[in-house]
């Protein structure tokens, strides 16, 4: 593979090692926990919004009376 180094753009050639990007069974549990975990926060955050909403209705309703 090339590779282009330096201002004046010389060419160098760079042998390059391949890498293994599967993930081992412990790296897979780690991100299905924090995938799980991060849908856990999503979904807290739209209870909240929608509960933050029902009571500036609510309180928009009660101070026009």
């Amino acid at each position: 593979m090339l590779c282009k180094t330096g201002v004046r753009g010389k060419l160098q050639t760079s042998p390059r090692k391949m890498v293994n990007t599967a993930l081992s069974d412990e790296e897979k549990g780690i991100q299905d926990k924090e995938s799980k975990e991060e849908s856990i926060l999503a979904m807290l955050g739209i209870i909240g919004t929608i509960l933050n909403l029902l009571v500036i209705i609510f309180v928009y309703i009660y101070t026009t009376l």
